[in-house]
């Protein structure tokens, strides 16, 4: 029997967002087609919202070995839009380590447009082999936000740090409408984490992490994370340095804590003592405009709680997003 219906011109794991300002400020979907292992989920906007927001899903939680995600998203003028996760992206393992996992998105952002994408970290199982590659591609006025982490694996199970092979890469490029202008690339980010193939005498992957659960990394590029770059960059600075002596005496030490201090240093007071307690290392700097954010921590609810109050603290992520795109934070 033929099928009434036209053939799908899409490929298995292909996936395209396409968001527009309406004439009254909010953003929404102009189109979004998925197809599986793809998932895309977009409740209806609202003014409160300040943002379109999509969960980016996969069939029963994971990717299996093979799977490949195609996913692309172009984000028009004075759009916004907000991608979180319901959970954590599972890489279940390869049957042998030439079966690779793969994920790309490829992202075009345009002038007064932003993007923000805070998803819940990528869990590699054990034996998985998986490859991500992220390419955003802003003009002068386009805003990005991404977070970028991965975890040991699955510590209920024993796992830590038993993955074949987990790659990240991320590329910010500054582009411009105009015909003759060529993409100049911003900042490249790649990190290689190989647990299969470790030169001989080196340690093992596991120990090469230092007893971290989980690593990250924060980008953050334009006018609408101006503000949350420079409080990174601030507090990196405001960081005791490594070796520092307190040459205050006594008696001048019991002076100046006896000041009143005002509710951002009480903030910085009690986040340097979590941040010591619970080993959350971390660091900041600008490259070529963007902010670049590390950080490392002993726990993933330890990552998660910090760079939650992080955001929360200073505020602008959800006031330009709404607060459903720190969803995956709290």
């Amino acid at each position: 029997m033929t099928s009434p219906f036209p053939k799908s011109s899409s490929l298995p794991g292909e996936g395209r967002i396409v968001v527009k300002p309406l004439p009254n400020n909010i953003s929404a979907l102009e189109s979004i087609t998925y197809q599986y292992p793809l998932k895309l989920i977009s409740p209806a906007s609202t003014t409160e919202q300040g943002s379109v927001l999509i969960f980016l899903l996969s069939y029963g939680g994971g990717l299996v070995g093979g799977d490949k995600i195609n996913l692309s998203i172009d984000v028009q003028p004075r759009g916004k839009l907000s991608i979180v996760t319901q959970g954590h992206t599972k890489i279940f393992r390869s049957a042998t380590p030439d079966i690779v996992t793969r994920q790309n998105l490829n992202v075009e952002i345009k002038d007064g447009a932003a993007l923000c994408l805070l998803p819940d970290p990528v869990q590699p199982f054990e034996s998985s082999v998986y490859e991500q590659i992220q390419i955003f591609k802003l003009t002068t006025g386009g805003s990005l936000c991404l977070l970028d982490w991965v975890t040991q694996g699955r510590t209920a199970r024993g796992e830590n740090w038993s993955l074949g092979q987990w790659v990240g890469r991320n590329e910010v490029w500054s582009t411009s409408d105009a015909a003759t202008s060529k993409d100049r690339l911003l900042l490249r980010d790649t990190v290689i984490l190989d647990g299969a193939n470790r030169p001989a005498g080196s340690p093992s992957l596991r120990e090469s992490m230092y007893g971290h659960a989980i690593v990250g990394t924060l980008i953050l590029r334009g006018p609408m994370a101006k503000a949350i770059g420079d409080f990174f960059l601030a507090e990196f600075a405001a960081l005791p340095r490594i070796g520092a002596r307190d040459f205050r005496s006594a008696e001048t030490r019991e002076k100046e804590d006896a000041i009143p201090q005002s509710p951002l240093e009480r903030w910085r007071t009690t986040r340097l003592k979590e941040e010591k307690e619970r080993h959350v290392l971390w660091s900041a700097a600008n490259v070529r405009g963007c902010i670049v954010v590390k950080f490392g921590a002993a726990t993933v609810e330890a990552a998660r709680n910090w760079i939650g109050s992080m955001l929360i603290q200073e505020g602008s992520i959800e006031q330009q997003f709404g607060e459903q795109a720190l969803m995956c934070l709290r």
